[in-house]
C-alpha cells in the first residue's frame, strides 16, 4: 500500500494535469449530450462557457466605450461612485458626449442666476431640497406627509436585495433625510433603522395578508400603528419591469425570516397574481384608496407603469366628480429597473418614463387635478440633469433604485436574478452579502443623495430659480432630428406644465419639524 502512495507522489504535477483533462475529454465525447459544443470541442469548449458567462464584465470595463454600455454606462456608473465616496466628480478638458445626439438634454441656463442670500436656507445646507407638496393635504388626511427630500429611494424588497443591503439603505436615507419604498416583499426589521418608510405592496399583499392571501385591511392597520416610521402607502398596480405580469417566489429562497415578514409558508412555492384581488374596477380602486387612508390615517398612493390610459381617464373622472382620489402617483419607465423579467416584458411592454408621464400628466391637468396629486418620477432619472427634465414636465419627487444600489457598492454584473450578485446586494447568500459593511455604504447612501441634491440645486439656480418646482417645460430643450434640431419640452409633448404654489425655500424650511418630514 505504502509503494502505491510513493508512486502516485512521484507523478509529476504536469501528468496530472494532463490525466484530468483526458478525463474531461472523455466525459465530453462520451457521455455529453446536453452542450453541442463541448461534445464537438472537448475541453476547449468550456473556455467558451466561460467567457460567455463574464461577458458583461468584459463588455462595460474592457469593450465599450465611456457612453456606450446599457443600462448605465461607465460615466454614469463613475458619476454615482465619486459622488457616494465624496471624492471629484468631475470631468476635464469638456465633455465626451455627442451633444447632437437624438434626445440629448439642454437645460437652458439664466444670464443672472438666483442669488442665494446670507440667511437662504441653502447656504447653512447646501443640499437642502424637500419637496414642494404635502402628500395628503388636499384630501385632509389625519397625517399629511412632506417629502424631506425630492430623490428617495424606490421600491426594492428584502428578499430582492440581502438584508444587509436594505439595512444600509434605510440607514443612509435617515442620514440623507429621505424616504425608502419597502417594495412588495413587506416590512422587515431592516426596514427599521430610523428612517421615514412608504410601505409598498402588490398583488401578494405580502405582510398585509390573510391566511388565504387576500388583503387584510386589519393588519395593514396594525403595521401601521406599531411602526410610526410609515409615513405613506403606495398600491403597486404594475411596474416598469414586467407589467401586468405576476410572478414565483421560489420555495428556496423563502426562508423563515422571509416567510414570517411576508406571511408566506417557508419553503413553498408563493405566486403573486397578475391583478389585485382586492378590486377589479376604477371606482373599486378609488374606494379601496380611501377605506384604507381612513383605517390608517396616512396617504395613499399608487404605482404604475403606463401603456392603456383609458382607465386612468376614468380615474380623472371620477376624481372630479367625487373629490376623492390618491394622494400620489408614481410613475414607473418601461425602461425597466431591478425586478427580473423575461425580455420580451422588459423590451416591449409600456411606454418608456418620457412618453408614459407625459401621458397621464396631460391628464390630469386636463382635468385641473395636478394641483391635488404628488407627483413621483422613477426611471433613470438619478442624475441631476434628467431630474432637471422631469421636474419641468411636472414631477415632483424622483425615486432611484438602481442608482441607490451603485452607490453602496452594485458594479452592475447583471446577476441579479440568478442569487449570485457579486457584491453581495441583491443575493440572499450569507457568504456574499458578508461583504457589505454597512456603516460605510449607509455613509456613501447618504453622500450620494446629498451630492445629487446639492448639484440639482445648483443647475436650478443657474437656470434662475430657486427650487426645482419652479421648472418650465421651455426651460429643457432636447434634440429632435435634423429638419427641427432642437425643441423646448413643450413643443415636443405638446403640453405646459401647471405652475406649482411655492414661495420660498425659507418657507419650507419653516415648515418642516426637526429632523423630520411633515409640512
Amino acid at each position: 500500500m505504502q509503494s502505491i502512495f510513493d508512486l502516485l507522489k512521484s507523478i509529476p504535477w504536469w501528468l496530472w494535469m494532463i490525466i484530468f483533462l483526458l478525463l474531461i475529454a472523455i466525459k465530453d465525447i462520451f457521455f455529453n449530450r446536453k452542450h453541442t459544443i463541448n461534445h464537438n470541442y472537448p475541453i476547449i469548449g468550456h473556455f467558451r462557457y466561460m467567457l460567455e458567462s463574464i461577458g458583461p464584465e468584459i463588455r462595460q470595463y474592457f469593450v465599450a466605450n465611456n457612453r456606450e454600455e446599457l443600462p448605465f454606462n461607465r460615466i454614469e456608473r463613475s458619476w454615482v461612485y465619486a459622488s457616494s465616496k465624496n471624492e471629484n466628480n468631475y470631468e476635464g478638458f469638456g465633455t465626451d458626449r455627442d451633444i447632437y445626439e437624438h434626445q440629448h438634454i439642454f437645460v437652458k441656463n439664466c444670464m443672472i442666476p438666483f442669488k442665494i442670500e446670507k440667511d437662504h436656507p441653502n447656504k447653512m445646507d447646501t443640499s437642502f431640497l424637500p419637496c414642494a407638496k404635502v402628500m395628503g393635504a388636499y384630501n385632509q388626511r389625519k397625517k399629511p406627509y412632506r417629502p424631506a427630500s425630492i430623490i428617495n429611494i424606490s421600491a426594492m424588497s428584502y428578499g430582492s436585495l440581502s438584508a444587509k443591503a436594505v439595512e444600509a439603505l434605510n440607514i443612509g436615507i435617515q442620514k440623507a433625510n429621505a424616504f425608502q419604498n419597502t417594495g412588495e416583499g413587506g416590512l422587515s426589521p431592516y426596514h427599521s433603522n430610523g428612517g421615514d418608510v412608504i410601505f409598498h405592496f402588490g398583488t401578494g399583499y405580502f405582510g398585509v395578508r390573510d391566511e388565504q392571501g387576500n388583503f387584510s385591511i386589519q393588519k395593514m392597520k396594525e403595521l401601521v400603528q406599531k411602526n410610526p416610521f410609515i409615513k405613506a402607502i403606495e398600491i403597486k398596480l404594475s411596474q416598469g419591469a414586467k407589467p401586468g405580469k405576476g410572478g414565483v417566489l421560489p420555495g428556496a429562497k423563502i426562508s423563515p425570516e422571509i416567510a414570517k415578514i411576508r406571511g408566506v409558508t417557508p419553503g413553498k412555492d408563493v405566486l403573486s397574481p397578475s391583478s389585485h384581488t382586492a378590486f377589479t374596477t376604477v371606482p373599486e380602486l378609488l374606494q379601496y384608496i380611501e377605506d384604507i387612508a381612513a383605517a390608517t390615517g396616512l396617504p395613499v398612493g399608487i404605482k404604475a407603469a403606463i401603456g392603456k390610459t383609458e382607465q386612468w381617464e376614468a380615474l380623472a373622472d371620477l376624481m372630479v366628480k367625487t373629490d376623492r382620489g390618491p394622494d400620489f402617483i408614481t410613475i414607473d419607465g418601461g425602461e425597466g429597473g431591478t425586478g427580473a423579467a423575461p425580455p420580451s416584458f422588459a423590451d416591449h411592454v409600456s411606454l418608456p418614463w418620457v412618453y408614459g408621464f407625459t401621458a397621464i400628466y396631460k391628464i390630469f391637468q386636463r382635468h385641473k387635478l395636478t394641483d391635488r396629486v404628488v407627483f413621483i418620477g422613477s426611471g433613470k432619472l438619478g442624475f441631476p440633469a434628467k431630474a432637471a427634465m422631469a421636474f419641468a414636465m411636472g414631477v415632483d419627487c424622483i425615486n432611484v433604485a438602481r442608482e441607490a444600489m451603485m452607490s453602496i457598492g452594485c458594479i452592475q454584473a447583471q446577476v441579479c436574478h440568478t442569487n449570485r450578485c457579486p457584491s453581495g446586494i441583491a443575493t440572499q447568500s450569507t457568504w456574499l452579502q458578508n461583504g457589505i459593511n454597512v456603516p460605510l455604504k449607509s455613509d456613501r447612501l447618504a453622500q450620494y443623495f446629498k451630492t445629487f441634491r446639492k448639484e440639482f440645486i445648483e443647475i436650478t439656480h443657474a437656470s434662475g430659480y430657486e427650487h426645482p418646482c419652479q421648472f418650465t417645460m421651455k426651460d429643457i430643450e432636447l434634440n429632435v432630428d435634423d429638419g427641427e434640431l432642437t425643441r423646448t419640452l413643450e413643443d415636443s409633448f405638446k403640453y405646459a406644465k401647471d405652475p406649482v404654489e411655492f414661495s420660498s425655500s425659507k418657507d419650507l424650511k419653516q415648515c418642516m419639524y426637526l429632523g423630520g418630514s411633515y409640512s
